[in-house]
């Protein structure tokens, strides 16, 4: 498939040929709030640590696996309902009760088990993890849902396996897709993508085409991109109707010959368009009319995120954020949110809240430097909030290295 940024649509995770295989990370989870004014002043006004959780536990009698009994770096954080799962770089899941102030349990299930990514099912109180397993040489995914309810209880095995019967071998994947509640899947044996009910897991329709390179998807539609072909000007494209696969449009869309594509991507009726060395073109495809960004002004991202609340769109390049429009407008310049992460595909110490108005994100101005939260203003680009700490505020140290 075309090489792109990362999407923050939904969450996808492919096969693992690389240690990492996360493509594609939902941050735009919930926070309460009636507005702007109100989130600072009430959410951050002498903000305060509680306390600390440990995925870490050195009794081998509950941590059988080798990988489990060493420490590892947070890599992933989901919180609901007052439970708090932590994923670590091993592949650990633990579980926290927040009102209880503990561990209630961990979430794999057998000792050669890798937990690879999570996610929060808010149709039906549950959390989906997908792991690789020794077993077969961490090479394909196994998906498995766990209520909530067993959870509390500390009974993890309380949960049942999803997506059996495919086969989610690399560079076969699974996609959630909080927007539309669907779930995607690639079958890379037979070549067959499938959509499935994230409520109840029915499976909705199935498509077969050796020819598909790319499958996008965006509010109510999905994109789906075709295999290039060599020396041809232009590229195949359909737009599917994401409830039941009809067909919508089918059109080709006119490419530089010899310039690799960057990256497309699809928003209600906007594609993005972006191939080397050229400007982005965002496509109206109800009737073809197009609008270019100067590639000097528009610099490849590493991530995207779309803002369907107020069609607007960011992006992230190197430890910047952008906000553009569709009218090929950059709309805003942020007064203080430089991010900090050391690898930039990895995008989880960055939240963005239901309303998409707000962005909170890890800030740190060199390795020497503690860090701190920034919360800017998506519209304005103004900082709304900073959370930090004293050197000598005992909880100083959970401000240092944050990865999630």
């Amino acid at each position: 498939p075309f090489p792109a940024p990362e999407r923050m649509l939904g969450k996808r995770v492919i096969g693992p040929a690389t240690r990492t295989g996360i493509l594609h990370r939902l941050q735009t989870r919930e926070l309460e709030g009636d507005g702007r004014r109100t989130f600072t002043q009430e959410r951050f006004l002498n903000f305060a640590c509680l306390g600390d959780f440990d995925t870490f536990d050195p009794n081998p009698e509950l941590l059988v696996a080798n990988y489990m009994r060493k420490r590892s770096k947070i890599m992933e954080l989901v919180s609901a309902r007052n439970l708090v799962f932590a994923l670590t770089g091993s592949g650990v899941c633990a579980a926290f009760d927040l009102e209880k102030r503990c561990r209630v349990c961990f979430l794999n299930q057998t000792e050669d088990e890798v937990v690879r990514s999570l996610f929060y099912n808010r149709s039906n109180s549950s959390l989906i993890t997908v792991s690789v397993f020794r077993s077969d040489n961490y090479s394909t995914l196994k998906c498995r849902t766990t209520p909530f309810e067993y959870i509390r209880r500390g009974q993890p095995d309380g949960g049942f396996p999803l997506f059996s019967a495919e086969s989610l071998r690399w560079p076969g994947f699974v996609e959630f897709d909080d927007v539309n509640g669907k779930v995607l899947t690639f079958s890379a044996e037979d070549k067959t993508y499938k959509v499935w009910d994230i409520t109840n897991y029915q499976l909705l329709f199935s498509i077969h085409d050796p020819n598909i390179a790319e499958i996008k998807i965006s509010p109510g539609v999905m994109l789906l991109i075709y295999n290039r072909v060599p020396g041809r000007g232009s590229l195949d494209l359909k737009l599917l109707n994401v409830q039941d696969g009809t067909v919508l449009k089918s059109f080709s869309q006119l490419l530089a010959r010899t310039k690799q594509v960057d990256f497309i991507e699809q928003f209600n009726e906007k594609l993005l368009l972006k191939q080397e060395g050229e400007n982005l073109r965002i496509v109206d495809v109800r009737d073809m009319s197009t609008i270019e960004i100067d590639r000097r002004d528009f610099v490849t991202p590493h991530a995207f995120i779309f803002l369907y609340e107020n069609q607007h769109f960011l992006t992230f390049h190197h430890h910047w954020v952008s906000v553009w429009n569709f009218k090929g407008e950059l709309a805003t310049r942020f007064d203080d949110h430089t991010l900090w992460y050391s690898d930039h595909s990895n995008t989880n110490n960055i939240y963005i809240t239901s309303k998409q108005d707000i962005i909170i994100s890890y800030h740190r101005q060199s390795l020497s430097d503690r860090g701190s939260i920034n919360v800017s203003d998506i519209i304005t680009g103004k900082s709304l909030a900073r959370v930090s700490a004293d050197q000598e505020d005992k909880y100083a140290a959970a401000l240092e290295d944050v990865t999630a």
